[in-house]
């Protein structure tokens, strides 16, 4: 496996890339020029997270500052709380939810050992952080959390660009579900492009399992115009969507926060995704990570 690390790493003003082999592809770690000690994390090229070790509650991707949203909202301010992250990547959310909410327990579940053990090691956890992650399959981790444990459950699984056929279905929900503790909430990163049938799909889904939603996602990606990320947010009680769309519209790429019979009718008639049926999430058109 071939190997070039910067052997002068973190502490070092001209910090150089670090690129390396794992399990799912060619994983490099890019020095952001405008930040010290942050770094982006791609893989076969591909942008999959952004994480500041001097403020590891500054979130760069648009989607990852939507899901920080739905993570202050889901508790009082500072409050801990019990997380499950489907999908580790460079640990962003996590190391958001440690630092914005002091004393929480997570667990991160990412097929990617070599990943893992890359991320470790180039960009560390605060010790005190009460992160435990996990190497194996995404909804094979989430069967072994105890039911009712979390507070929140993350979905940011990318295999390839796409999101796995297995945590696309309403069996998948079901283990989403049994994991939340009442009243806990669910967010999901979704990919989808024209005709946006994936998109679509996967909220019929989430509506035949949970009694409230909302859709996070910029208006172009809603209109059908571009591919692009959209959260879905799931939840028993009834969601704070007046402050997430608050939230949503003033970011820096303002989003659109669709609920109710908007979403209900946005669907169009989409059937819920069972296993015998799911797929792959759409790949993305190469023109996204150009």
């Amino acid at each position: 496996m071939g190997k070039s690390r910067n052997t002068a790493r973190r502490g070092r003003a001209a910090a150089e890339a670090v690129v390396e082999d794992v399990d799912g592809g060619r994983a490099e770690l890019v020095p952001d020029r405008d930040r010290p000690r942050a770094w982006t994390l791609l893989i076969d090229g591909a942008p999959q997270s952004h994480v500041d070790l001097d403020d590891p509650a500054y979130l760069s991707f648009e989607y990852q500052r939507r899901i920080g949203h739905v993570i202050d909202l889901a508790a009082p301010p500072g409050k801990p709380v019990r997380a499950v992250h489907l999908g580790g990547g460079a640990l962003t959310l996590a190391r958001y939810v440690a630092a914005t909410r002091p004393r929480s327990t997570q667990q991160v579940v990412e097929r990617d050992a070599a990943l893992v053990q890359l991320v470790r090691r180039e960009l560390p956890l605060d010790p005190g952080a009460r992160i435990r992650v996990r190497s194996t399959d995404a909804r094979a981790g989430l069967a072994k959390v105890p039911d009712g444990w979390a507070d929140l459950v993350v979905a940011d699984v990318f295999g390839g660009a796409r999101t796995p056929a297995h945590l696309t279905s309403t069996e998948f929900l079901d283990e989403v579900r049994r994991a939340l503790a009442p009243g806990g909430v669910y967010a999901a990163n979704l990919a989808d492009g024209p005709p946006l049938a994936h998109l679509r799909g996967q909220i019929a889904t989430a509506a035949a399992r949970f009694g409230a939603l909302a859709l996070v996602a910029d208006p172009a990606v809603l209109r059908g115009k571009r591919f692009g990320n959209a959260i879905l947010v799931a939840a028993d009680p009834p969601l704070p969507v007046a402050e997430l769309t608050r939230r949503a519209a003033s970011d820096p790429h303002p989003a659109r926060v669709e609920h109710g019979r908007a979403l209900t009718d946005f669907t169009g008639g989409a059937q819920p995704v069972t296993d015998a049926a799911a797929v792959d999430s759409p790949a993305p058109p190469d023109s996204v990570f150009k």
